[in-house]
């Protein structure tokens, strides 16, 4: 075995990918407690240390990753990511590029690529399938409600912008205030201080909630269902796919199986006469 393969079998080691994701973890740890003053006072070098050591770990980890994959690391867009967060970790702390190690907190995204356990789980992964083939869906009526927030918007700007300036003084804290009460938030007592000095303005709300809530955002759930329904036949037609070659060899063995026993059968039945006379016959 040449060191290149058993780079290989190194970096594609669960224990290596084990110990790269709680290396990820600790620096999400160390980078959350160096925004706490006191820690950087009393503990500032330590975490420094302990920084510069994983940062050395990551180099060390990419470097192998390179050697090991060579030209498959960079057709990863995974891979690229990795490595843009490690050089720009390099960078120095110091001269025209000390702006850029604001950057360094993208590290912390290297977390992003615990996502890749969810294609080891077939449940989690139909899922995600599904939803991302209700996004077309789903952008159509997130058109939709924003045709209905606008409307709405201007229409409430229009009557209680005099009444409740504080949620509808202008177009922009009406679409704020009216997507507030989208979600069901505090809707109550916005809808009361309008209806204190306009009472018919709770038709206006009634309605709004009526078309917003209970209609156009039980949309998105209806979408998502129905793309997760057509994900899981999917993935019924590819399991019925992939068996069917094993199906038909079954029924071939079970074919030649069913004829092995009526050929038995002939063959009892042809020798039944013979050994009836052999035992008709009289002995010697």
């Amino acid at each position: 075995m040449s060191v290149r393969e058993r780079v290989q079998e190194v970096v594609a080691a669960r224990w290596f990918q084990r110990g790269v994701i709680a290396l990820i973890l600790v620096n999400a740890v160390l980078l959350g407690a160096e925004t706490s003053p006191g820690l950087v006072a009393s503990h500032g070098e330590l975490l420094h240390t302990l920084d510069l050591a994983i940062l050395g770990v990551f180099v060390v980890e990419i470097a192998l990753r390179i050697y090991a994959h060579r030209g498959a690391f960079f057709r990863d867009a995974w891979s690229w990511f990795d490595l843009l967060i490690v050089l720009v970790a390099l960078l120095p702390a110091s001269g025209p590029l000390s702006v850029l190690r604001v950057l360094r907190v993208l590290r912390v995204l290297r977390l992003l690529r615990l996502l890749r356990l969810l294609s080891a789980v077939p449940s989690l992964r139909h899922v995600v399938g599904g939803l991302f083939k209700a996004l077309p869906g789903m952008a159509s009526i997130s058109i939709l409600v924003s045709l209905l927030l606008y409307i709405a918007a201007v229409m409430a700007t229009t009557m209680f912008r005099a009444t409740a300036p504080q949620h509808f003084g202008d177009l922009a804290t009406s679409v704020f205030t009216l997507f507030q009460i989208m979600t069901g938030d505090s809707w109550g007592s916005i809808a009361r201080t309008v209806m204190e000095e306009q009472p018919t303005a709770a038709v206006f709300f009634v309605l709004y909630i009526l078309a917003s809530t209970f209609i156009a955002l039980n949309l998105f759930i209806a979408v998502a269902v129905e793309a997760l329904e057509h994900e899981q036949d999917d993935v019924r037609a590819a399991s019925a796919a992939d068996a069917g070659p094993d199906t038909a060899g079954t029924e071939a063995i079970m074919a030649e199986l069913r004829a092995l026993r009526v050929e038995l059968a002939e063959l009892r039945a042809a020798r039944e006469p013979a050994d009836e006379d052999a035992r008709a016959a009289p002995r010697p």
